[in-house]
């Protein structure tokens, strides 16, 4: 199930939806269809400014380390 990022033509709300198959969205506010599909980024971790090192996970483990046969809660 895909997450888009709209912008209203209508009434300028930013606002995300999911999107099944070939259905089209509506802005919740004004319910308006008439809209602008924004380009979608992805969360980077980068160092923790407070210790200088790498994020961790909510585990304790490195960040990257899930699904590579490191992750001790499997």
């Amino acid at each position: 199930m895909p997450i888009f990022e709209y912008v209203c033509k209508g009434c300028g709300h930013k606002f995300e939806a999911i999107v099944y198959g070939s259905s089209k969205s509506e802005c919740p506010s004004c319910k308006s269809a008439e809209l602008e599909q924004q380009l979608s980024t992805f969360a980077a971790h980068g160092t923790d400014k407070s210790t200088g090192s790498a994020p961790k996970m909510p585990c304790g483990m490195p960040a990257g380390s899930c699904g590579g046969g490191g992750c001790g809660m499997n």
